[in-house]
């Protein structure tokens, strides 16, 4: 079977499908069908290109990291800069495209999951512009790391259901989201945040994600008349990465590579497992029951990973790798010392791994790093750990 024939069934290798009770199904066929009609439609997407643009500021720069380099020395380093998108982060560029597939649905109310806050910021502000009906769901210990956002999201309109089920983590914050898709599926419409889920989510958000690439891989050319030698994301549920990397796919000289908290990591220690409906790598309790998971950076807490960064990471195609905390906390100063850049924890993760790379390539070559969003919202816990560490 083709890989186009995997991703149109949902499948990436053996990875994904769509394993949820009969009534969702229903819902989730629906929303397949409606997706494959409007993705390449012209007038779907003029709006959809439209609003990158005047609502989102797309596009994003490639910002040449040159201080970083200069200090690391080595590859080039150029940071993809979806930070300065509306709302601070990639997230908004899935949401615009999922909001205006809603509209055209027909639904009222929305509902999402968020991690870091992000997600549930850039749809609160989604669902604010169409004049939407918004409840996210968040996990209880992310409500209290992400205060701020929390706040954004509910100046903006929308309720915030703090989930203190379970680590009170994003988890357990898409647990609650997929029984409220269940118990209400006729009138709401899950804006899902990351490539995870059942089909057609994964495929869907890499749709709407993958301008990150298509936009870098024009712009390094420009830039320096060729692809670069490696791209560099952090990986949670894999929106950010899966969208950095999706135009170089068919490029097999250039490298993908994926970071992951060394306490969260997947797709190093996962098996194949299904989560959420859809099969992927799991982390795993010797009683098969997902692992609790720890990242400082709350968009990368999650056992689970998108289906096909698992088939990436399976075929040898993608390279996935693991820093520590501590690495991440040096790369968030070293970057905002360096380029006056302050980077979301979880950017912070693909900034650790450039920090060991660079000094191992020569000065002729180019990675770039995905910078997925701004660290606004981590100040204060990072001000909080450092004093801590003395």
């Amino acid at each position: 079977m083709s890989t186009v024939q995997q991703e149109q069934k949902g499948y990436f290798g053996e990875f994904g499908g769509s394993f949820v009770p009969p009534e969702l199904q229903n819902v989730l066929d629906i929303l397949a069908e409606q997706f494959e009609a409007y993705k390449d439609d012209p007038d779907f997407n003029q709006e959809f290109r439209y609003y990158l643009k005047e609502f989102v500021g797309r596009p994003s720069p490639l910002t040449f990291a040159q201080r970083l380099t200069e200090r690391l020395g080595g590859a080039k380093i150029y940071l993809k800069r979806e930070d300065l998108n509306h709302t601070g982060s990639h997230k908004i560029n899935n949401v615009i495209g999922q909001i205006l597939l809603a509209k055209r649905m027909g639904a009222k109310r929305v509902i999402a999951e968020t991690g870091a806050g992000q997600h549930g910021v850039a749809t609160a502000t989604a669902c604010a512009m169409f004049g939407m009906d918004c409840t996210i769901y968040m996990g209880a210990e992310d409500t209290r790391r992400q205060a701020l956002n929390v706040f954004r999201m509910e100046l903006l309109g929308a309720k915030v259901v703090a989930v203190k089920k379970g680590q009170g983590r994003l988890k357990d914050a898409v647990d609650e989201a997929l029984n409220d898709l269940v118990q209400n599926y006729k009138n709401t419409f899950y804006l899902l945040g990351s490539a995870v889920g059942p089909h057609p989510f994964p495929t869907m958000v890499k749709h709407f994600q993958a301008v990150i690439s298509e936009e870098s891989k024009q712009q390094i050319i420009e830039k320096e008349g060729r692809l670069p030698d490696a791209v560099i994301a952090c990986v949670g549920g894999g929106s950010n990465a899966i969208g950095a990397f999706a135009h170089y796919l068919d490029e097999p000289d250039v490298r993908l590579i994926g970071v992951e908290p060394d306490q969260a990591a997947t797709l190093t220690e996962g098996v194949p497992a299904v989560i959420h409906g859809f099969k992927c790598l799991v982390l795993l309790d010797e009683a098969g029951n997902p692992r609790p998971t720890y990242s400082i950076a709350a968009g990368l807490d999650y056992p689970g990973i998108g289906p096909e960064h698992s088939h990436l990471k399976v075929s040898g195609r993608a390279e996935y790798v693991t820093v520590t905390n501590e690495e991440v906390l040096e790369a968030f100063q070293l970057l905002s010392q360096t380029e006056g850049i302050i980077p979301a924890l979880e950017s912070a993760h693909a900034v650790a791994y450039a920090c060991k790379l660079a000094p191992a390539l020569s000065p002729d070559q180019v990675i770039v790093v995905n910078l997925s969003g701004r660290g606004d919202k981590d100040v204060q816990q990072v001000f909080d750990m450092l004093k801590r560490n003395g």
